[in-house]
């Protein structure tokens, strides 16, 4: 099964089996946001549990 390219440049795994993933919103139209914001978006986060399965098969695994 081949891995889908777009979810590859999105996702990550970490060691314990997790997905990492980026933020939305924070590519253009950032002087409306503050600064607050724009901070929380540049960390990481995690997949939900409920996507966990269907990004898998996106990355082939």
């Amino acid at each position: 099964m081949k891995t889908v390219s777009g979810a590859k440049k999105r996702f990550a795994l970490t060691g314990t089996g997790k997905i990492k993933r980026k933020h939305a919103f924070h590519s253009h139209i950032l002087t409306k946001k503050s600064n607050k914001r724009k901070r929380g978006l540049v960390k990481t986060g995690l997949i939900d549990e409920s996507n966990h399965k269907q990004v898998m098969a996106m990355l082939g695994k």
